[in-house]
């Protein structure tokens, strides 16, 4: 995978930006709110066609369009993926409409010159994001993993977007419908309907999440054991909402003390399943008004020597861990894939000492296009410097950096 042309307009602070990439790593270098995260964030959302940054899309684009009654955002790329080449086009775009205080925002995709929904787009261009707010995804709250799981497996795992897009209107209407119950009582029977939906793109989120979670897993733990000094063993487990591995009742204590595998479960299994407890949490969910099982409260738990990181991790620790996540993600999604995705790093060697910055900069030149962003280029080792473009970035403007390098810090 490789980017080779980035065209913003009116996305973020840009209101025009042309950048041309050479094969070869690039470093971003500036000060802070100079731009630099926002191009990251741009070629992340060709691979996702979602904002990591942004609470929703209207907020990408350029605020000083936002007055005129049509306001449009656009994100153009030229890459290459094995030896094809692709044109992607984003346009983001709020119309004003009578009726609709903030106008109506839609997108509009257009993959080598044809209009493309948008669950045909994702996985096509692949990228591995990483920003310091994304230590969350360990320490948060657990829409957050859900959220970050939900981004890597649609990139990579065909039609997960899809099913994913599917699950979330059936439960908007599944839940209508409980709390409709609720209020004015009729025939339970109608949910039938609603649960086989919720069932079948439920199983096919859900295998698709445990196949993940142990692959991704096994990678991340051989990383981080490298990047902890040899002195952590991490560990990742899936805890499903809804459990599809049957097992005695007594052995539920054991949940979050020693992983389950779940990998011999098949689709039809755990569609089976899915369908039996949701007609059994019928009378509790219509009490509730909201479907109380399934992918959508999923979780995923990350352990450090048996320790849960969202509850006892150091700073340190949660940082590493989530930088080992990424670096496994590159590598899971070659595996996947057989490309390596672009890799946006932004400020990934702050608070790193020396040791650990040179492991993990070792793991990411595996990629074939890394871009990464700082305000101190001294933290990059010489050979990593030498080998990369290097590019300054001062109020949305770029410039070569090569000539005023301090050799004296190389």
């Amino acid at each position: 995978m490789n980017l080779t042309h980035l065209s913003l307009t009116n996305f973020r602070n840009y209101t025009r930006l042309e950048l041309d990439f050479p094969r070869k790593n690039i470093i971003f270098v500036g000060a802070n709110a100079q731009g630099k995260t926002s191009i990251l964030e741009a070629i992340y959302y060709l691979a996702t066609l979602t904002a990591f940054h942004a609470d929703n899309d209207r907020q990408l684009i350029n605020i000083f369009t936002l007055q005129a009654p049509l306001s449009v955002a656009r994100i153009v790329a030229d890459f290459y993926r094995g030896e094809k080449k692709h044109h992607l086009e984003i346009r983001i775009i709020l119309q004003e409409k009578n009726g609709f205080q903030e106008g109506i925002l839609r997108k509009e995709i257009l993959l080598d010159g044809v209009k493309r929904k948008s669950h045909e787009v994702v996985g096509i261009f692949n990228a591995v994001l990483f920003l310091p707010q994304m230590l969350s995804v360990v320490d948060g709250a657990p829409e957050n993993r859900r959220r970050y799981l939900n981004l890597l497996l649609a990139q990579v795992i065909s039609g997960y977007s899809a099913q994913l897009t599917l699950y979330h209107k059936t439960i908007i209407q599944r839940n209508a419908l409980l709390k409709r119950l609720g209020e004015s009582g009729g025939d339970v029977n109608q949910l039938a309907f609603w649960d086989g939906q919720l069932s079948e793109s439920g199983a096919k989120i859900i295998i698709a999440r445990i196949q993940a979670i142990q692959e991704l897993g096994k990678i991340t733990a051989r990383i981080h054991q490298s990047l902890s000094g040899q002195k952590e063993i991490l560990r990742m487990d899936y805890h499903p909402s809804f459990d599809p591995l049957l097992q005695p009742k007594s052995q539920y204590t054991l949940l979050l003390d020693a992983p389950f595998d779940r990998s011999g479960i098949t689709y039809e299994e755990i569609k089976a399943r899915f369908a039996e407890r949701l007609q059994k949490e019928r009378s509790k969910d219509i009490k509730r008004g909201a479907t109380s099982i399934g992918p959508h409260r999923d979780d995923f738990c990350i352990r450090a020597n048996g320790l849960e990181l969202s509850k006892y991790g150091s700073r340190g620790q949660i940082r590493t861990a989530m930088l080992s996540m990424k670096t496994a993600e590159m590598l899971w999604m070659k595996e996947k894939t057989m490309e390596y995705p672009v890799l946006l790093f932004d400020e990934v060697l702050a608070e790193l000492d020396k040791e650990r910055r040179t492991e993990l900069i070792e793991s990411i030149s595996l990629s074939e296009q890394v871009l990464l962003t700082t305000t101190d280029i001294s933290l990059f080792n010489e050979k990593f410097i030498h080998n990369a473009e290097i590019w300054q970035i001062q109020q949305g403007r770029l410039s070569s950096y090569r000539e005023s390098i301090d050799h004296n810090v190389i």
